[in-house]
Protein backbone atom coordinates (compact mmCIF):
# COMPACT_ATOMS: atom_id res chain seq x y z
CA UNK A 1 0.00 0.00 0.00
CA UNK A 2 1.07 4.00 -0.69
CA UNK A 3 -0.13 7.02 0.98
CA UNK A 4 1.94 10.02 1.11
CA UNK A 5 0.95 10.24 4.54
CA UNK A 6 -0.74 7.56 6.83
CA UNK A 7 -2.47 8.75 10.18
CA UNK A 8 -3.96 7.20 13.15
CA UNK A 9 -4.41 7.37 16.90
CA UNK A 10 -6.00 5.69 19.91
CA UNK A 11 -9.71 5.76 20.83
CA UNK A 12 -9.72 8.78 23.39
CA UNK A 13 -7.06 11.00 21.16
CA UNK A 14 -4.59 10.91 23.49
CA UNK A 15 -1.26 9.13 21.32
CA UNK A 16 -1.47 10.27 17.77
CA UNK A 17 0.78 8.92 14.97
CA UNK A 18 1.49 9.96 11.62
CA UNK A 19 3.53 7.60 8.72
CA UNK A 20 5.55 9.04 6.11
CA UNK A 21 6.07 5.86 3.88
CA UNK A 22 3.96 2.79 2.75
CA UNK A 23 2.39 0.17 4.83
CA UNK A 24 3.47 -3.58 3.91
CA UNK A 25 2.94 -7.23 4.60
CA UNK A 26 -1.23 -6.00 5.81
CA UNK A 27 -2.05 -9.70 7.73
CA UNK A 28 -4.66 -11.15 10.11
CA UNK A 29 -2.79 -12.72 13.12
CA UNK A 30 -4.68 -14.99 14.73
CA UNK A 31 -2.02 -16.43 17.09
CA UNK A 32 -3.17 -16.91 20.72
CA UNK A 33 -0.66 -13.83 22.14
CA UNK A 34 -2.30 -11.55 19.52
CA UNK A 35 -5.95 -12.75 20.46
CA UNK A 36 -4.81 -11.65 24.02
CA UNK A 37 -3.09 -8.16 23.14
CA UNK A 38 -6.19 -7.61 21.42
CA UNK A 39 -9.00 -9.00 23.89
CA UNK A 40 -10.60 -10.11 19.80
CA UNK A 41 -10.21 -12.95 17.80
CA UNK A 42 -7.65 -11.66 15.85
CA UNK A 43 -4.97 -8.89 15.00
CA UNK A 44 -5.00 -7.24 11.89
CA UNK A 45 -1.21 -5.58 11.74
CA UNK A 46 1.01 -4.39 8.65
CA UNK A 47 4.37 -3.02 8.80
CA UNK A 48 5.49 0.33 9.21
CA UNK A 49 9.32 1.20 8.79
CA UNK A 50 10.41 2.42 12.33
CA UNK A 51 12.06 5.94 10.46
CA UNK A 52 8.68 6.83 9.22
CA UNK A 53 6.65 6.57 12.04
CA UNK A 54 6.15 9.78 14.06
CA UNK A 55 4.10 10.06 17.23
CA UNK A 56 2.41 13.80 16.93
CA UNK A 57 0.84 13.52 19.90
CA UNK A 58 1.02 11.82 24.02
CA UNK A 59 3.35 8.78 24.54
CA UNK A 60 2.88 5.39 23.58
CA UNK A 61 2.80 3.06 27.02
CA UNK A 62 4.57 -0.41 26.57
CA UNK A 63 4.18 -3.70 27.79
CA UNK A 64 7.20 -6.17 27.18
CA UNK A 65 4.93 -9.55 25.37
CA UNK A 66 8.18 -11.89 25.13
CA UNK A 67 11.70 -11.03 25.45
CA UNK A 68 12.37 -9.79 22.17
CA UNK A 69 8.87 -7.79 21.24
CA UNK A 70 6.66 -5.43 23.08
CA UNK A 71 3.38 -3.73 22.72
CA UNK A 72 2.55 -0.46 22.18
CA UNK A 73 -0.99 1.24 23.35
CA UNK A 74 -2.28 3.94 25.08
CA UNK A 75 -2.35 3.81 28.64
CA UNK A 76 -4.90 6.55 28.76
CA UNK A 77 -7.89 4.22 26.93
CA UNK A 78 -5.66 0.74 26.93
CA UNK A 79 -6.06 0.99 22.95
CA UNK A 80 -3.28 -1.25 20.68
CA UNK A 81 -0.98 0.22 18.53
CA UNK A 82 2.11 -1.50 17.62
CA UNK A 83 3.45 -4.83 18.17
CA UNK A 84 7.33 -4.33 17.86
CA UNK A 85 9.72 -7.05 17.41
CA UNK A 86 13.09 -5.26 18.82
CA UNK A 87 15.73 -5.91 16.60
CA UNK A 88 13.29 -5.44 13.27
CA UNK A 89 13.75 -1.85 11.30
CA UNK A 90 10.14 -1.97 11.24
CA UNK A 91 7.06 -1.63 13.47
CA UNK A 92 3.64 -3.45 13.14
CA UNK A 93 1.09 -0.97 12.95
CA UNK A 94 -2.45 -1.77 14.27
CA UNK A 95 -4.92 -1.17 11.33
CA UNK A 96 -8.10 -0.62 13.12
CA UNK A 97 -6.11 2.05 14.78
CA UNK A 98 -5.82 3.82 11.38
CA UNK A 99 -7.85 6.63 10.54
CA UNK A 100 -8.97 5.06 7.14
CA UNK A 101 -8.66 0.91 7.96
CA UNK A 102 -10.60 0.08 5.03
CA UNK A 103 -7.89 1.50 2.90
CA UNK A 104 -5.66 -1.53 3.95
CA UNK A 105 -6.69 -4.61 2.97
CA UNK A 106 -5.17 -7.60 4.66
CA UNK A 107 -2.77 -9.93 1.84
CA UNK A 108 -2.14 -12.71 4.59
CA UNK A 109 -3.03 -14.63 7.67
CA UNK A 110 -1.10 -15.98 10.07
CA UNK A 111 -1.31 -18.22 13.21
CA UNK A 112 -3.94 -20.62 11.66
CA UNK A 113 -3.59 -22.74 14.70
CA UNK A 114 -5.82 -20.48 16.95
CA UNK A 115 -8.68 -19.11 14.38
CA UNK A 116 -11.82 -19.47 15.05
CA UNK A 117 -13.24 -22.59 13.42
CA UNK A 118 -16.82 -21.09 12.78
CA UNK A 119 -15.32 -17.84 11.12
CA UNK A 120 -16.26 -19.14 7.65
CA UNK A 121 -20.24 -18.65 8.74
CA UNK A 122 -20.16 -15.32 10.04
CA UNK A 123 -21.30 -13.73 6.68
CA UNK A 124 -24.36 -16.16 7.02
CA UNK A 125 -25.65 -14.06 10.30
CA UNK A 126 -28.13 -11.64 10.15
CA UNK A 127 -26.88 -8.02 10.95
CA UNK A 128 -27.50 -4.37 11.16
CA UNK A 129 -24.95 -0.99 11.24
CA UNK A 130 -24.93 0.25 14.52
CA UNK A 131 -25.95 3.40 13.61
CA UNK A 132 -29.59 1.72 12.73
CA UNK A 133 -31.43 3.96 14.94
CA UNK A 134 -34.42 1.97 14.41
CA UNK A 135 -33.68 -1.28 16.39
CA UNK A 136 -34.60 -2.68 19.41
CA UNK A 137 -31.06 -0.80 20.98
CA UNK A 138 -32.01 2.56 19.45
CA UNK A 139 -32.30 4.32 22.49
CA UNK A 140 -29.00 3.08 23.81
CA UNK A 141 -27.29 4.03 20.31
CA UNK A 142 -28.80 7.81 20.85
CA UNK A 143 -27.58 7.91 24.30
CA UNK A 144 -23.95 6.76 23.42
CA UNK A 145 -24.02 8.83 20.14
CA UNK A 146 -25.03 12.05 22.53
CA UNK A 147 -22.04 11.18 24.96
CA UNK A 148 -19.05 10.17 22.59
CA UNK A 149 -15.90 10.72 24.00
CA UNK A 150 -14.50 8.96 20.99
CA UNK A 151 -11.95 10.54 18.76
CA UNK A 152 -12.56 11.56 14.98
CA UNK A 153 -11.01 9.47 12.60
CA UNK A 154 -8.85 12.70 11.72
CA UNK A 155 -5.88 14.69 13.74
CA UNK A 156 -7.14 17.55 15.60
CA UNK A 157 -5.78 20.59 16.81
CA UNK A 158 -6.69 20.37 20.44
CA UNK A 159 -8.45 17.15 22.00
CA UNK A 160 -10.81 17.08 24.12
CA UNK A 161 -12.10 19.53 21.98
CA UNK A 162 -12.93 22.92 24.56
CA UNK A 163 -16.05 24.36 24.39
CA UNK A 164 -16.56 27.54 23.47
CA UNK A 165 -16.89 30.58 26.19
Amino acid sequence: MTNAQITGGCQCGAVRFSISGALTWAHLCHCRMCQKASGNYFMPLANAQKHEFKVTRGTVAWFASSDVTRRGFCSDCGTPLIFETLDATHLNITLGSLDDPASVMPDIQYGLEAKMPWFSGLDGLSGSATEDASGPDAEQIEKIRRSNHQHPDHDTAEWPVRPHR
